[in-house]
Order: C-alpha cells, then structure tokens, then sequence
C-alpha cells in the first residue's frame, strides 16, 4: 500500500513508521533537523502536510525548517538557562584572586612530563587566605568545592616532595679505588705493645 505525497515522491506506510521511528531515536536539535529534511524531501516543506504523513508536529517541523533556513540553531529555555554556575563564574574577582593564592605556593611537576602544577595549598588553607583578603564567607565555596575548582583551575592538590639530600660517603665495594673509610679505623696490634 502506497501513500502518495506531493509530485509523485511515493512512501510504503512500513517507510514511514521507519521515519517515525528514527525522530523518536533522536532529541532536541537533531530530531528538528532529521524532521525538517524529510519534510523538504517527501513533503515540500509543507509543515502542515508533514503533520498529517508523519505525525510530527508542525510547530517543532516549522522551527526545524527554519533553522535550516537560517542555519540558526535555537536553543530551548530549559537547555539554555538551566543548572547551576560553577563558582567560578558567579565570583570571578574572587576567583581571580584564588588563582594569584594559588600561583604564590604552586610547583611544576618535576619530570616536566605535564602541564599540571603541583600546590602545597590545602582548601582549607586557600579559603582561609580568600577570607583574609577581604571575601564574605557567603562569597566563598564549601571545603569540597574549593578542592573541585582548585582541580578544575589545573592545580593539584598533593604534597609536593621535598629535596632529598645527597649522602656524603659511599657505599664501599670491593674493587672501588675510592674509599671513604680511612685506615686509622683499622686496628693493628703489633706484638710487644
């Protein structure tokens, strides 16, 4: 059984629950998009037409076929201005002065092998400096978060390790020319003493 569609473009009914099905596989800007170019090839862009072979909605088909029209894709409301902002941007001054804190204690990897810098400086430590600086407790983050952002920032919390001094003597071999043992540690006991 055929279902005729403008100047002769022919769909199977299995076809179009095929085209059905694939929209509902897909979400938000995708799904207008695959909407929109099946409505240009099989209806003419004809939203009305399109609601009646398909069953889409003709709202979400006109906006699909506009968005392809102006290459503007639209952003929903919910996607747009939902969740909540990272600390770093509802306090950039005092995230910049985070930064500075933590620039002051910060260390490069030693084997240089990443861009991570390495800091002695705890959160509790760099909430405590923030606070020293002037920035309301409401300004500042919870102890965990302020651990998150100073990771996110790219500085590591980890104890940085410390210089470990050479030893001054050797380790004695047998064969080794060098020794730092003197020969006064020996004892010689020679007869008639």
């Amino acid at each position: 059984m055929l279902l005729s569609s403008l100047e002769g473009k022919q769909l199977s009914l299995s076809q179009i629950d095929d085209l059905r099905l694939a929209a509902s596989k897909l979400s938000g800007a995708k799904r207008r998009s695959f909407q929109a170019e099946m409505s240009l090839k099989y209806c003419d862009g004809n939203v009305r037409f399109t609601e009646s072979v398909f069953g889409w909605g003709r709202e979400t088909v006109g906006l699909g076929v506009a968005e392809r029209k102006t290459g503007i894709t639209c952003v929903g409301a919910q996607s747009g201005f939902s969740g909540t902002k990272r600390w770093e941007q509802r306090h950039p001054a005092a995230a910049r002065a985070l930064r500075q804190l933590a620039e002051s204690h910060a260390q490069q990897d030693p084997t240089f092998e990443s861009t991570l810098a390495y800091t002695r400086l705890t959160a509790a430590a760099a909430l405590k400096g923030l606070g020293e600086q002037g920035f309301a407790p409401e300004q500042l983050p919870s102890l965990s978060t302020m651990a998150a952002v100073l990771n996110r920032m790219g500085y590591r919390l980890r104890q940085v390790v410390k210089a470990k001094p050479q030893k001054n003597c050797q380790k004695q071999t047998r064969f080794s020319t060098t020794s730092t043992i003197t020969t006064n540690s020996r004892m010689v006991i020679e007869p008639g003493d």
